[in-house]
C-alpha cells in the first residue's frame, strides 16, 4: 500500500472515531491528491471509522472539472461522470461528494481534504449563530489551528450544486483575503477542513468542533467574548505561531 493511501485512511479513522462525534454511519468523505490529474477519495456508503484500501477510489478529476463547466446537468449525467471517472472500473462508485474534492484538491498546497458532520459545530450551522463561527475567533489555538477566518458556504443541495457553490464563495474569499481557508463550513450541513498533510485537516477539524463547544458553554454562561480583530490579525501573524504550525506538520 503506498503512503499516501496508509495516510488517508489513518486520516478517515480518525476522523471516524466514535468517540469524537463527528460522523456516524456513512456520513463524511475523505480525499487525497495523487499525481497529475488523479486522487483519492472515500467510496460512496462506506464508512469512515472502518475504511479499507478497497474503499478507497482512484478518481480523474480533469474529466469531473468538466462538470463544472455545465450551468445545469441533470442527475444521472452526473452518476455517469461519477462513474466514468474512477481509473480502474471494477472499483466502487466514488461518493457524490468526489466533485468538490476534485476542485479543492486542484488549489496549490492542498494535499488532503476532510469533510465531516461534527455535532457541536452543526448545532451552530443550524441556527441563526452559525455565520459567527466563520467570522470570529474566541481564543489563540483556534487561529494557529483553524485560520483567522472560515469559508462560509450558504445551505445548497450536496452534489454539483454544492461543490459549483463551494467553488464560488472559494473563489470570492481567495480573491479578498489573497488566501485559502483552512476551514469551510456548510450551512446546515457540516465542515470542510483542507490543507497540505493529514495532520492539517484532523488539527483544523478538531479544533473547529472544539471551538464550537467552548461558544456553547460560554453562551450558557452569559455570552460568548470574541477576541477583537487587532488581537486576532496579531496572533496570525507571530512568528512563534508560525513556527508551532511547522512543528506540528500543520
Amino acid at each position: 500500500m503506498s503512503a499516501i493511501r496508509q495516510q488517508l485512511l489513518r486520516l478517515s479513522h480518525h476522523l471516524g472515531a466514535e468517540s469524537r462525534s463527528l460522523a456516524i454511519l456513512g456520513e463524511g468523505n475523505t480525499s487525497a491528491r495523487l499525481a497529475g490529474d488523479r486522487f483519492l477519495v472515500k467510496a460512496s456508503g462506506t464508512c469512515l471509522r472502518t475504511l479499507e484500501e478497497a474503499d478507497l477510489v482512484e478518481c480523474d478529476s480533469a474529466l469531473l472539472g468538466r462538470l463544472f463547466e455545465k450551468a445545469t446537468c441533470p442527475d444521472h449525467e452526473i452518476a455517469e461522470c461519477l462513474l466514468a471517472s474512477r481509473i480502474d472500473p471494477a472499483q466502487k462508485k466514488p461518493s457524490v461528494e468526489a466533485l468538490f474534492h476534485a476542485y479543492l484538491l486542484s488549489l496549490p498546497g492542498i494535499g488532503f481534504v476532510g469533510h465531516t458532520h461534527p455535532i457541536a459545530v452543526n448545532a451552530f450551522l443550524c441556527s441563526p449563530a452559525g455565520r459567527d463561527l466563520a467570522t470570529t475567533r474566541i481564543f489563540p489555538d483556534e487561529i494557529v489551528c483553524c485560520g483567522d477566518r472560515s469559508l462560509w458556504v450558504p445551505y445548497t443541495d450536496p452534489g454539483l450544486p454544492l461543490a459549483a457553490a463551494i467553488k464560488r464563495e472559494m473563489e470570492a474569499f481567495r480573491g479578498t483575503f489573497r488566501e485559502i481557508p483552512r476551514v469551510i463550513l456548510l450551512e446546515n450541513h457540516g465542515v470542510i477542513t483542507l490543507g497540505p498533510s493529514p495532520e492539517a485537516v484532523e488539527a483544523a477539524m478538531f479544533m473547529c468542533e472544539k471551538a464550537a463547544r467552548i461558544r456553547l458553554g460560554a453562551a450558557s454562561l452569559g455570552g460568548i467574548n470574541s477576541l477583537s480583530a487587532s488581537h486576532v490579525s496579531r496572533i496570525a501573524t507571530r512568528p512563534d505561531e508560525h513556527e508551532r504550525r511547522r512543528s506540528l506538520g500543520i
